[in-house]
């Protein structure tokens, strides 16, 4: 029995396995919103590849050409606790284990973007081990400061290692979009390339990998991860900060306003960066 024979239901997602390669398809209602369901099925994903003995890689991309994912759900955030219970927590989230398990599973994992990817969303791929954007298509951003929060799925870990700091803070302060282009010329994904060429390139690498011997693949990724350092303590940090910035009203006001304005629709979500300059008092 393969990989793909023993899943358990995975709703928004599609997954089809051929030999050691797996590809999976985001396909979740009409901007692919991070819920908490779509997240319930990426853990059950990740942990199953995790233990995975017959897949080399895995390939994420979307059905829909305008979202990879959006963002996290903005209405859930604001049915967390506010009472600071982050301050106590030692052990990872169910978010930072998810993402973390994309970064450490024994497969190579890449990520094919032709649309965009914002917040949690964003921070899901920069999890991955590689990253390919459509020119003129792929969009990332961090809009989460704007909102009175901050990136609390690894955005504000992950980030300074892949652009530098001073790029980092760009995107998470300044809360804006970069395009494929500026992503690729700051790191952020491996290439950018034109939107009818991103599938075949993506293909090509994809099964360039999977050709490969299974223990090379997962001994040589092994090996680059240790060359750096276990990012727990940083998650725990910015899971006790996100949760301090739940306790101001300012924040909640804020993603209340964000959600009145449009955001978390289709065409809300095609212009994101107007919405969040209007959230401001």
């Amino acid at each position: 029995m393969s990989f793909a024979d023993d899943l358990p239901e995975l709703t928004g997602l599609r997954v089809s396995q051929r030999g050691p390669r797996v590809d999976v398809t985001i396909d979740h209602g009409d901007i692919n919103l991070l819920d908490v369901t779509l997240l319930v099925s990426l853990l059950r994903l990740t942990e199953a590849l995790e233990a995975a003995d017959d897949v080399t890689v895995v390939v994420v991309g979307s059905a829909n050409p305008d979202f990879f994912i959006a963002h996290f759900d903005v209405a859930a955030i604001l049915e967390l606790p506010r009472d600071g219970g982050a301050e106590e927590r030692s052990e990872l989230g169910p978010f930072h284990v998810m993402v973390e398990r994309w970064r450490t599973m024994p497969c190579a994992t890449i990520a094919s973007i032709a649309g965009a990817v914002r917040g949690g969303g964003c921070e899901v791929v920069s999890s991955f081990d590689m990253r390919y954007a459509a020119l003129d298509r792929a969009v990332f951003g961090q809009p989460e400061v704007a909102l009175g929060i901050l990136p609390g799925g690894s955005g504000t870990q992950r980030l300074p290692h892949l652009v530098g700091r001073g790029r980092a803070l760009e995107m998470v302060l300044g809360s804006g979009d970069i395009d494929a282009r500026t992503a690729e010329a700051w790191g952020l994904v491996n290439r950018a390339l034109d939107a009818d060429a991103l599938d075949a390139f993506v293909d090509d690498l994809a099964d360039r990998i999977a050709a490969s011997p299974r223990v090379a693949v997962r001994e040589a990724k092994a090996s680059v991860l240790a060359a750096t350092a276990d990012p727990t303590a940083g998650l725990l940090e910015e899971a006790r900060r996100f949760d301090r910035t739940l306790a101001d009203p300012e924040s909640h006001r804020r993603m209340e306003r964000f959600l009145d304005l449009g955001g978390q629709t289709p065409d809300g979500e095609r212009d994101l960066p107007s919405i969040v300059r209007r959230l401001a008092p």
